[in-house]
């Protein structure tokens, strides 16, 4: 199980390595995703709160990358954190995920991309439920719930 030591760890020192990789033009992502989805998976963009198709869906299956439908959170590990997105307490395994220093407004947080294909999904907190105490804050636009 990942803790919010690890993730310092990953976003510091390096991320494991994928299984695969993905990578496409911006030509490709343009003709591939919606007008939102590009804005937020490929320019790290954000939704609004609150906004999002996943936000408040708890249906089984596993959420996949919108981008590559790469596996990453399993629809058994989500919680309302009230945040206002769709959020985990991990990843489906330790690979799929890369965390980024992130110092954008202000502030200093964890980005998280798909580890395949580099698209922006979101940032994760240590301030989750146990048994992880992690909070994946996941753009509903970054995945498609598959099954």
């Amino acid at each position: 199980m990942l803790t919010w030591k690890d993730i310092i760890r990953y976003a510091t020192h390096g991320n494991n390595k994928p299984d695969t990789r993905v990578e496409k033009t911006e030509a490709e992502w343009i003709a591939q995703l919606t007008p939102e989805q590009y804005r937020i998976t490929r320019q790290k963009g954000t939704e609004r709160a609150f906004s999002g198709e996943h936000c408040s869906r708890y249906d089984p299956g596993v959420y996949e990358c919108t981008c590559c439908n790469t596996p990453l959170f399993d629809s058994n590990l989500k919680f309302d954190s009230s945040s206002g997105w769709p959020s985990f307490t991990e990843p489906v395994t330790a690979n799929v995920i890369d965390y980024i220093k992130d110092s954008t407004h202000g502030m200093i947080r964890v980005e998280v991309t798909c580890s395949t294909c580099d698209a922006h999904l979101g940032h994760v907190f240590p301030d989750g439920p146990e048994p992880s105490g992690l909070r994946f804050c996941i753009n509903s636009e970054s995945l498609v719930l598959g099954e």
